[in-house]
């Protein structure tokens, strides 16, 4: 049951996003086809942040449409929040069906999944449904025989959470924390080979290793809506930095009353979640402290981080230390928030029932308990729902799916010859008639066989945050200040794709888009071939040896686990069921 309220919620929140067409929104994008260029292994000239998701879709995407794989991967992670919400409650609390579905709401429908819906961070929910899982495994670990089922959930679920490098920090977190220090060792060790992907990446591309702009540590601060500060907007599990990724009832004071119904929900179970219960094992209730106090760090930090000294510290720290820039967004880690929440949600709908129950008169405290749990989870149900009421039918109608015009495909088919893709206007991101008013990615790095060249800057509350596409910012350059064709081919760039139906810089790109060979032209793209010799500037071969056997782990771990764990789940149903049927029977 669980499950399949689970999935029925994951299907209304992305509802509108299930018709034919792509995600196209801010930072996702999903396309018909990519391929498995440097930088979709992470060795591009910019940061690796899409590994290893964009090799993943590369592979599949020949089989299996692009559009579909982003598609499921969402409703997947989704549907597996709630669902893993759940099973956490139920294993660590013991609660009956009400407060599991409680639970599973609770992990879905709150603002943190509704504004990187927004954001377009599909892969970080992955990551976030992780959490949940990742805790139960190591709960697992820690009471019980150490079996190799328990490891491979473990695995699967780091591995899943690896999708993004974000992702991979979170469920790291929780993991490792958790672990006993008979399991710590395994559990690292775990870790960092489902991590393997984007630290390849980092450790031989050398982009992701360098000191980020400290302007992005201020760009990208947790964000206070309306009526809450800063610290409000954060234990109300929101605070985005990007103000226009947002549900419109968290833009207006609704977002005060929204927050304070979560919070209530929370607040009911919590001393239950901090005692220890009848029937725990010693090891339960320290997993549940630990989830605790990591939901208040997960919160603190973050606002702290945005003070005056808490930016002059995260400025400090992203400008010295390599791959800082990781923790930037710091809004992004209230995610290590869920699986307290949901376990005192659940709690204290069971704390209420029995509050409930004692104020009658009755003989049968405990049975008229059990009677009510069922409407006090339906009660919890409906104020959930109530405190953020446009995350149904695609987070207001946000989530839709965009089709592209067929100059897509032909220019992908023209581009035939080896050369990276140097791409105008300037910048990273786009406007088109068919995506909607808010800013999307270019699409192009994704659509193109050969590396499209992009300097990793983004415009943030209209200032820029500068990137690490060294190569790519001087091909821009030269380009809008209409240079050779030469210097082009010298820089490694092969080819020049115009995007005609948007806005956005070109300077004096006529001068040089003079010097070039017009490919193909329509109302939405023009593709040039630069003449002449094109330097080489592909990794090596020994680079993309070495990355894609850190992807062939990834993904090994990712099928393992996953094999591993329906084992076991099968084998746990069918103890429980002996079990019950036991019970069932007459002595």
């Amino acid at each position: 049951m669980p499950a399949a309220y689970s999935l029925v919620l994951a299907l209304i929140v992305v509802g509108p996003l299930l018709g034919r067409g792509y995600l196209l929104l801010r930072d996702a994008v999903s396309t018909p086809r990519s391929y498995l260029t440097d930088s979709a292994l992470g060795l591009g000239d910019a940061a690796p942040r899409a590994v290893p998701q964009d090799a993943l879709i590369a592979m599949l995407s020949p089989v299996v449409d692009g559009g579909v794989i982003v598609k499921a991967i969402l409703v997947g992670a989704i549907w597996l929040a709630g669902w893993g919400a759940a099973v956490l409650v139920r294993e660590m609390l013991g609660v009956s069906l009400g407060p599991q579905l409680v639970a599973a709401t609770v992990g879905i429908w709150n603002p943190y999944v509704a504004e990187r819906l927004l954001q377009g961070h599909w892969s970080l929910i992955t990551g976030y449904a992780a959490l949940p899982w990742i805790a139960v495994g190591s709960n697992r670990l820690r009471v019980g025989p150490r079996s190799w089922t328990d490891w491979g959930m473990l695995a699967g679920w780091l591995a899943a959470a690896g999708l993004t490098p974000t992702g991979s920090l979170l469920a790291g977190c929780v993991a490792l924390l958790l672990a006993s220090r008979r399991t710590v060792l395994g559990t690292a060790v775990l870790w960092i080979a489902t991590s393997a992907p984007w630290l390849a990446a980092t450790v031989l591309s050398g982009a992701g290793a360098e000191p980020s702009d400290p302007a992005g540590v201020a760009a990208f601060a947790a964000r206070a809506e309306p009526w809450l500060g800063t610290l409000g907007s954060l234990a109300g599990l929101g605070g985005i930095w990007n103000g226009t990724a947002v549900p419109d009832s968290r833009t207006t004071p609704f977002a005060l009353f929204g927050t304070v119904l979560l919070l209530a929900l929370v607040a009911t179970g919590i001393r239950a979640v901090s005692s220890r219960l009848p029937s725990d094992y010693t090891a339960a209730t320290r997993t549940r402290r630990i989830l605790l106090g990591l939901a208040v760090i997960a919160v603190l930090l973050p606002a702290l981080g945005a003070t005056g000294w808490g930016l002059s510290a995260g400025e400090f720290l992203v400008s010295k230390a390599p791959g800082a820039g990781l923790l930037r967004d710091t809004q992004k880690y209230v995610a290590l928030a869920m699986p307290a929440y949901v376990l005192c949600a659940a709690a204290g709908c069971r704390v209420l029932a029995g509050w409930f129950a004692s104020i009658r008169d009755r003989d049968d405290v405990a049975r008229d308990r059990v009677a009510r749990t069922g409407g006090v989870a339906a009660l919890f149900i409906v104020l959930t729902v109530i405190s953020l009421p446009d995350l149904a039918w695609g987070v207001g109608g946000a989530l839709r799916p965009v089709h592209y015009p067929a100059s897509w495909g032909r220019v992908a088919t023209a581009v035939d010859a080896p050369g990276d893709v140097a791409v105008l206007p300037g910048g990273m991101f786009r406007k088109f008639r068919y995506s909607g008013s808010a800013p999307v990615l270019d699409p192009a790095p994704r659509m193109l066989p050969d590396d499209v060249l992009q300097t990793g800057e983004l415009p943030v509350h209209g200032a820029v945050v500068a990137g690490e596409g060294v190569r790519a910012t001087r091909v821009e350059q030269l380009l809008l200040h209409g240079g050779s064709a030469g210097e082009l081919g010298r820089l490694g760039v092969g080819w020049v794709l115009v995007e005609r139906d948007t806005p956005g810089p070109v300077g004096d790109s006529k001068t040089t888009l003079e010097q070039l060979d017009s490919i193909y032209s329509d109302a939405h793209l023009q593709l040039y071939r630069v003449p002449g010799p094109i330097t080489e500037h592909a990794a090596s071969s020994g680079a993309r040896r070495a990355a894609g056997a850190a992807h062939l782990l990834w993904a090994g771990l990712l099928c393992a686990g996953t094999i591993v764990s329906l084992w076991g789940s099968r084998r746990r149903i069918r103890s429980r069921s002996r079990t019950r049927s036991q019970s069932r029977s007459p002595e």
